[in-house]
């Protein structure tokens, strides 16, 4: 449906009887078959925060826009205030601003709490000055198996304080992965964060879709 060469590559919108695919350079990252795990990484967040910080509208970050679903998941609860997504393919963001896409999005983008960033996630996260109550990244297929040069910084030791200080303290971080990761389980604790653990999503074939969370504490 529509294939573009950018900074960080190809990308590639395909159609596969109903099913919209994005790959980049090559490689399947998602579609819109399902959207079961995506939807866990926003509920399992939201479950993870007090239930104080919860009555309070708490702001979240999406990283990575993706096919829409954790966005329009999001905007659906109206337990959530300010909602930021980063997604810093153009194309990404063209698909679902009147694209084939915004059958999944196209009312979530027009909710006024939605911001769309059009930047890279781990630089945002590394240089901005805000904060959040949750962090719900799903970029590339998780830590141990990244597509994109430069998307393992996001799971790094530097990757993660950058991220534990875009949270406020409370704030949770919920991270997609394709597959669990005992290893990143360790690094989230390395880097000073609490409650460590992980919510499974089974699939048809193969390893479950998984959710790591973890607190940030005061």
């Amino acid at each position: 449906m529509d294939r573009r060469d950018g900074p960080y590559g190809e990308i590639v919108l395909r159609q596969r009887g109903e099913r919209l695919e994005i790959i980049a350079n090559g490689c399947f990252l998602m579609d819109t078959s399902d959207g079961r795990s995506e939807r866990l990484l926003i509920d399992a967040a939201l479950a993870t925060l007090s239930a104080e910080r919860r009555d309070r509208l708490p702001s979240l970050l999406i990283g990575g826009l993706g096919v829409g679903f954790s966005l329009a998941h999001a905007v659906a609860d109206p337990h959530w205030g300010r909602i930021v997504v980063v997604e810093r393919e153009q194309a990404v963001i063209d698909w679902h601003h009147g694209g084939p896409l915004a059958r999944i999005s196209g009312a979530a983008l027009v909710d006024p709490r939605v911001v769309i960033l059009h930047t890279d996630l781990v630089e945002h996260v590394r240089t901005s000055t805000d904060s959040y109550d949750a962090l719900c990244l799903d970029i590339d297929n998780g830590p141990d198996w990244t597509v994109t040069e430069g998307n393992g910084n996001l799971y790094s030791a530097e990757g993660l304080a950058a991220c534990r200080e875009r949270l406020n303290p409370g704030g949770v971080l919920a991270v997609w992965s394709a597959q669990p990761s005992a290893a990143f389980d360790e690094a989230l604790r390395n880097a000073g964060f609490s409650g460590v653990r992980t919510e499974e999503m089974r699939v048809a074939r193969g390893v479950p879709d998984v959710v790591h969370l973890a607190v940030r504490t005061a």
